[in-house]
């Protein structure tokens, strides 16, 4: 059943995403009212699909396939959502892409990383701040190769730059540092909870983890200081945000997918 669903959610995400392609492409006019109402039953059966894989009767498996699914949902729902308000066309085939590769992922190369969140609410709090930490950051991540394409676009002077389906490129730099500073506090406050409520948070295994979100942090700091005190704009403002989403993509997830994947 649960591979019915999977089969079920990506065609509907990859239905929106051609939906949404040839207004990019073309700029033709998107059916917003269709595109989102076929991404919120995508959204549901996503979330049913994650209910099922991580809450098991023996504990919750938090694999990094199935927290992989799980990062694609948060994004794929936050810019859905956000899309009631702003124009988020292009970014959205980006994320639907992302949850179907993470649902095909997590159902046809299983993994097992068994925790207990019932014997530790504090560890609940810090994995939630580092969740929607990573998750914010990668959306910023997003913004900034819209920004980057929006600023070659318009440096080429084609008809592309003036797509009535893309945001203006102010707006999306002012966006870009808005969700920086959401992100970025978050991951302090993730950094802040480490030490708190994970017991072997310096341990050696994970000592790599906490250095290169430290590491992150940095970045993102250094950048929100560069604009704001130096005037940063354009590509190093765009090489930035995705240089520091690397970095807290490898301390996410990186000595987990040798661990996982190619160990196993």
């Amino acid at each position: 059943m649960n591979f019915v669903v999977i089969i079920l959610t990506v065609f509907l995400y990859l239905a929106a995403t051609f939906l949404i392609l040839p207004g990019l492409l073309r700029q033709s006019e998107i059916n917003k009212k269709v595109v989102l109402s076929i991404t919120s039953v995508a959204l549901i059966l996503h979330f049913s699909t994650l209910i099922e894989t991580i809450f098991a009767s023996y504990g919750q498996n938090m694999s990094i396939l199935n927290v992989a699914s799980l990062v694609s949902f948060i994004i794929s729902a936050v810019l859905s959502i956000a899309m009631l308000k702003i124009r988020l066309w292009f970014l959205l085939p980006i994320a639907f892409g992302f949850s179907c590769l993470s649902l095909i992922a997590a159902e046809f190369i299983p993994g097992t990383f068994i925790t207990h969140f019932e014997h530790s609410p504090g560890l609940v709090i810090h994995i939630i701040l580092a969740l929607f930490a990573y998750a914010t950051l990668m959306i910023a991540a997003l913004y900034a190769l819209q920004l980057a394409w929006l600023d070659y676009k318009l440096k080429q002077k084609t008809c592309q730059a003036l797509n009535p389906n893309l945001p203006p490129l102010m707006k999306v730099e002012r966006q870009l540092f808005n969700i920086i500073l959401i992100g970025n506090s978050l991951l302090t406050l993730t950094l802040i909870s480490g030490p708190l409520f994970v017991v072997d948070f310096f341990s050696s295994g994970k000592t790599h983890k906490a250095l290169l979100s430290f590491i992150a942090w940095l970045v993102f700091n250094i950048l929100l200081w560069g604009h704001y005190k130096q005037g940063w704009r354009g590509k190093k403002v765009s090489w930035f945000a995705i240089i520091g989403a690397f970095i807290l993509t490898l301390a996410y997830f990186g000595s987990r997918f040798v661990r996982e994947i190619i160990l196993t």
